[in-house]
């Protein structure tokens, strides 16, 4: 199945759902566990009776959700055709239905929570290196490239964050090579921001600002905070 483009997951108007890096998810409150497996088990039927289910995960007063397709496929500009992780329509129907499902349990969304981690590391040797950062992270050597044209780490179960490389060139000098990547929803980018600035953190690049926006903390050490733009309803 085909991924789809921001424009179209934004054009679903998925109102209980914020795209975050690969996927969609959706944090939905309860008042207590029994609340929760009850709105759980109907999601899974729901999942059941459209042969794709999403990833679930429960805490106290909150049921989490992520929607993604294991096998979409992605056309680059030759024209070629990788299988990925991303959303497809399968994921928008689901999510459609999930939403339907919340509002039938009385179980309200909280879009604005959502919020995922990543992990980036600049290198001119990607190749090289993304086998012991596989074996490090995961214990799988099948984790490089899983779910991606590219030699990204990620664990098929979602143990770990995700690792990407940046394209960084040669270079003698040290420097930072990590950085930590926050997804949030769109509509809570601009007060992360300036919590972090209060806390006497600096923004270094806002240039791509609001999709990407640099911050460093008092040391130099620098973060990203990232929004889908491209998918946000308008």
């Amino acid at each position: 199945m085909d991924m789809l483009r921001g424009e179209k997951i934004a054009e679903a108007d998925l109102t209980d759902w914020r795209k975050l890096a690969q996927g969609l998810h959706a944090r939905y409150l309860v008042g207590d566990f029994a609340t929760a497996a009850r709105f759980v088990t109907a999601v899974g039927e729901a999942g059941d009776a459209l042969g794709h289910h999403p990833r679930v995960s429960i805490g106290n007063g909150y049921v989490d959700l992520k929607l993604i397709t294991d096998d979409a496929v992605y056309r680059d500009a030759e024209g070629t055709e990788h299988v990925i992780e991303w959303v497809t329509q399968q994921d928008v129907d689901l999510a459609r239905r999930i939403t339907e499902i919340a509002a039938d349990h009385k179980v309200d969304a909280d879009p604005a929570s959502v919020s995922m981690i990543e992990l980036g590391l600049d290198t001119a040797h990607s190749a090289t290196i993304a086998p012991v950062w596989a074996a490090l992270l995961t214990g799988n050597p099948e984790a490089q490239g899983h779910g991606s044209p590219s030699d990204e780490i990620r664990d098929a179960t979602g143990r770990v964050p995700n690792l990407w490389f940046g394209d960084a060139g040669e270079h003698e000098s040290p420097r930072q090579r990590f950085h930590v990547e926050v997804y949030v929803a769109p509509e809570v980018a601009e007060r992360r921001i300036a919590a972090a600035l209060a806390a006497g953190g600096t923004v270094v690049d806002d240039s791509n600002a609001p999709s990407l926006t640099v911050i460093a903390d008092q040391d130099g050490n620098k973060g990203i905070l990232c929004v889908d733009v491209s998918a946000a309803k308008k």
